[in-house]
């Protein structure tokens, strides 16, 4: 090797330790697709749940690490339009955050890494082809399987034994496979304890209030506000027409019997977006989704607002309260 060709590698070389050291002095880029509206409380502590999470792993948002967010509403339009602008961001990681934000940000990448939360059926969505070794881009946190739909009418039976019909309100543009992943299961356990089933896609809060009024006008009526990003974002229509109508109802997120509505069960939402923290922090350091198998929720909640009970005319059997985790005096 000549002088020249040994000056021309050093200098390849240093060039490239330069970019390399460039590279990791760089805050590193993390993306977070929110579904809930900007203005929404629970949005934002769920976000600061997660950042919080990330800063005691030694990533501080502006300085090591730059965390951009959007807010898409459950709008689909928007959705798909903040995915494309995350992705063209060029970050490190994206945080999706339900089944929609999900799908939107895996058909703008198949190589930028995905942590998911909030996602009922991330096999049956195609987003990994395994739970334990997701293989591709994606992997993240289970938040509902099927048999929840059992579980939300066996309590809204024993709370109101005269209850003959029930509701199922989803949005089937934003619930796992269309709606018939709760749907299905719905149906089945409300024929196993004598309640006729009433499938109900709306998709504005017009369409909500219609339902509920339909079918408050039942005998024995009542209702299970299913588990989609469309309808976490408009819990408050459900509660407030569920209230108006004096319709017993069941929701799948702690943050309804906070806001009014009678009665919750479900995994600890917040507890999710604390664990996500933790596999964005593994990547960042080098992981691979591939490498983080896919998790399902170990905690899950009772929540009763006896105050709305009482508003109903319901009185909730003491074995019931006793298993609550938290009630709403």
């Amino acid at each position: 090797m000549n002088r020249r060709e040994f000056i021309g590698i050093l200098g390849a070389a240093t060039a490239a330790s330069s970019s390399l050291a460039a590279q990791e002095s760089r805050p590193r880029r993390v993306g977070v697709l929110m579904f809930y509206p900007e203005n929404d409380p629970l949005g934002r502590a769920r976000l600061k749940v997660f950042e919080d999470g990330l800063e005691k792993l030694g990533w501080a948002d502006g300085k090591n690490v730059k965390i951009e967010v959007r807010w898409s509403g459950a709008d689909a339009e928007r959705t798909q339009r903040f995915a494309k602008e995350l992705v063209s961001w060029g970050p490190d990681v994206i945080v999706s955050t339900s089944t929609p934000t999900t799908a939107a940000v895996k058909r703008e990448t198949r190589t930028i890494p995905i942590v998911f939360t909030v996602v009922s059926d991330p096999l049956g969505e195609g987003f990994v082809q395994s739970l334990a070794r997701p293989d591709g881009n994606l992997t993240g946190f289970v938040n509902f399987e099927p048999s929840l739909a059992g579980k939300w009418l066996n309590l809204i039976k024993e709370i109101d034994p005269r209850v003959l019909r029930v509701a199922g309100l989803f949005n089937p543009d934003a619930a796992p496979d269309g709606g018939s992943y709760f749907s299905r299961a719905f149906e089945a356990a409300a024929r196993d304890i004598g309640i006729t089933p009433l499938i109900s896609p709306v998709r504005s809060d017009a369409e909500i209030g219609s339902a509920i009024s339909a079918v408050a006008s039942e005998l024995g009526p009542g209702l299970v506000m299913m588990a989609d990003s469309f309808m976490a974002v408009h819990r408050g229509t459900v509660i407030q027409e569920a209230g108006r109508h004096s319709v017993p109802a069941v929701y799948p997120f702690r943050a309804a019997p906070a806001e009014g509505g009678f009665l919750s069960y479900g995994p600890d939402v917040s507890e999710m977006f604390r664990q996500v923290a933790p596999y964005v922090d593994r990547i960042l350091k080098g992981a691979k989704p591939n490498d983080l198998p896919v998790q399902a929720p170990t905690k899950f909640e009772l929540v009763i607002n006896l105050k709305t009970a009482k508003s109903l005319r319901l009185d909730v059997p003491a074995t019931l309260l006793t298993r609550a985790d938290h009630v709403i005096e």
